[in-house]
């Protein structure tokens, strides 16, 4: 086995080409570059499979992170947005984005801090979740909206969606209080691992018809639901195939991030067809020889991420090298054995462009990104929305 038969075979017709920089020279590695043709060629393929109906699309940020990248999203008639942290929704606010829901269970301090950078954004249209009663008090007095969190099999977050009569409850507790009462946010991330398209359609198509059941059940309360929110990028194309959300009174929004640049894991999940390709790579410069068989690159997993397992990226243009189980700083790799017997190892000082399996926890990993175009590095844009925020609300007045 080599690692192009470990991932989709679009990577094998990859041309390393395409993604050289002509001042490799000078770039401290690892780094990570951005191409932004190929993202702009992305959110058009994602847009065409939406029939050009921008506004049906609400993608998560925490993959675009560089508001660089959010602002080629809002050029292209993008609005809708989700986050995860008050420093994505202050970063993709200052785009001019229209309407932004946080997309993750805040309270305390955090959910006094998104209060705090809805009142400094006011055209945005700014939304959170909830799932109890008692996550209703924090949002009182303030414009800011709420979806009711459905808990669609993931197990993480929400109330289970076949618990009707608590979520219509919950929904009229919203409206009682004086607070906006959205809709539904259902995000149906447990089917990444449904490799079989129609089995996964199949799977969604069932969670969806329940789904709409909740919704007669709500609409039989007199409780509207102005907006649904579903799938992430794995199963946007079941939504898209489920013929009652096109036809349904509510608006219905996906929610895929990932494919604005795209990695591994969702070249495999995703057809061909599409017409996806990888946006962003990360640069590393192969470092050592520690045995004869084996060499090690500056691409360790506080570089490329390893949570979605091993091998953690594609070495563009070398189907033959088999990335092995990294540490912090170092990623060993090996000539797979089936490989020609002409491969040969990249010596020391040699450079490799390197597809991450999953490209959102790779990116925030980087403080800045080398923006690229017809192999020329024409700017270096940090990477807006990483990490976290500094961790005491301005208003307790502590000095740091």
């Amino acid at each position: 086995m080599n690692a192009a038969s470990t991932f989709s075979p679009v990577m094998k017709e990859l041309m390393v080409e395409d993604y050289r920089i002509a001042e490799i020279n000078n770039v401290l590695t690892p780094a990570l570059a951005i191409y932004p043709t190929i993202v702009d060629a992305n959110i058009r393929a994602t847009l065409r499979l939406l029939n050009g109906e921008a506004n049906r699309w609400r993608p998560h940020v925490k993959t675009a992170k560089l508001q660089y990248v959010m602002r080629q999203l809002v050029a292209q008639g993008v609005m809708n947005f989700k986050c995860s942290t008050a420093l994505e929704l202050k970063t993709v606010c200052e785009t001019g984005a229209q309407d932004v829901l946080l997309a993750y269970p805040v309270v305390g301090a955090n959910a006094r801090r998104v209060r705090e950078v809805a009142a400094a954004f006011a055209s945005t249209r700014v939304s959170v979740l909830v799932e109890t009663p008692a996550q209703i008090a924090a949002w009182k007095g303030s414009k800011i909206g709420l979806f009711i969190d459905v808990n669609t099999g993931m197990n993480r977050t929400g109330i289970e969606p076949h618990r009707f009569a608590e979520i219509v409850e919950l929904a009229q507790m919203i409206l009682a209080s004086g607070l906006e009462f959205r809709g539904l946010h259902y995000y149906d991330g447990h089917l990444a691992g449904v490799l079989d398209m129609p089995e996964r359609e199949r799977l969604a198509h069932q969670g969806y018809e329940q789904l709409m059941e909740l919704v007669a059940a709500c609409e039989q309360a007199q409780v509207a639901i102005g907006e649904i929110i579903t799938a992430g990028t794995p199963a946007f194309p079941c939504s898209l195939s489920f013929t009652p959300f096109a036809d349904a009174a509510f608006i219905h929004r996906i929610s895929p991030g990932t494919v604005v640049y795209g990695d591994c894991t969702s070249l495999v999940q995703l057809s061909e067809e599409y017409g996806y390709r990888p946006a962003a790579v990360v640069i590393s410069t192969v470092v050592s020889h520690p045995t004869a068989h084996r060499f090690t690159c500056d691409a360790g997993h506080k570089t490329v991420s390893a949570d979605a397992g091993i091998p953690n990226c594609f070495a563009l243009g070398h189907p033959e090298l088999l990335p092995q189980h990294p540490s912090e700083e170092h990623l060993p790799m090996e000539i797979s054995a089936s490989a020609d017997s002409s491969s040969t190892l990249p010596v020391i000082g040699d450079t490799l462009y390197l597809v991450p399996k999953h490209i959102c926890p790779t990116v925030n990993n980087f403080d800045h990104a080398l923006i690229i175009e017809d192999g020329r590095i024409i700017s270096v844009e940090r990477v807006t929305a990483r990490g976290r925020e500094h961790p005491v609300l301005e208003s307790a007045n502590i000095k740091s």
